[in-house]
């Protein structure tokens, strides 16, 4: 997912404020994880409020479900024959309409230009269902169980250029089991991903965790390995 420019003090991060982070969810679907994001705002678990749920597909239940909380939706459909730059700008003009701090990625099933990643570094999150930097890309539960892992799950980290590669936060681990096929493994690791997605931007609301040159770094100091948190779903 797109690409990251860089200068020695490191990626501009939003303003520091003492009121509560604005968080624009882009989605593709059901919008799952949106869902569980609001609900972790509206418990106070997580100092932040979804101002905007955006989608590139018309079908999206997500948006019907933001929409019945109340929260601001917008459609970005493509346009035929659009460069994928084009579409990015449009996208983009949306979440600075929305006065977003941060961009939470969940479910968006678009790969996003160098120039978007570029300039939304250090204020763009993602969250994939593997144990990066295992198993990127698309059919994740399938490809663990065929390569008989012992262990799988979901990693929420910063979007760099490199597709599923950029620096892990946090990550969210079961133990396969022997009975799990596709479906059962996608249900147990959604349900991780409902827990741990807030968390890490929990982290992000109380300005403990950041994105520089160099990687993750939590507390002012780097993150050279994610969090973990391991379930037994």
């Amino acid at each position: 997912m797109a690409t990251s420019s860089s200068n020695e003090s490191g990626p501009t991060l939003p303003r520091q404020r003492m009121s509560r982070a604005r968080l624009a969810v882009v989605i593709s679907g059901a919008g799952s994880n949106m869902l569980a994001i609001d609900d972790a705002c509206r418990r106070g678990d997580l100092h932040a409020d979804v101002v905007c749920v955006i989608s590139n597909r018309a079908d999206a239940a997500g948006l019907t479900h933001a929409a019945a909380r109340g929260i601001p939706t917008s459609l970005v459909t493509p346009i035929n024959g659009e460069s994928r730059e084009s579409y990015d700008e449009r996208l983009a003009s949306v979440i600075h309409a929305a006065n977003a701090d941060w961009i939470v990625l969940a479910g968006y099933m678009r790969i996003l230009s160098s120039h978007f990643v570029g300039e939304f570094t250090g204020r763009l999150l993602n969250i994939h269902p593997s144990l990066l930097p295992a198993h990127k890309g698309l059919h994740t539960h399938r490809r663990a169980i065929e390569a008989r892992d012992a262990q799988h799950g979901a990693t929420v980290h910063f979007v760099t250029a490199e597709l599923d590669g950029g620096p892990r936060i946090l990550r969210g681990v079961l133990t396969l089991r022997p009975s799990d096929d596709e479906e059962s493994l996608q249900r147990r690791v959604q349900r991780i991903e409902h827990a741990i997605y807030p968390e890490a931007l929990e982290l992000l609301a109380r300005g403990r965790l950041r994105q520089t040159d160099a990687g993750a770094e939590l507390d002012g100091q780097p993150l050279v390995e994610p969090l973990e948190r391991h379930f037994d779903f």
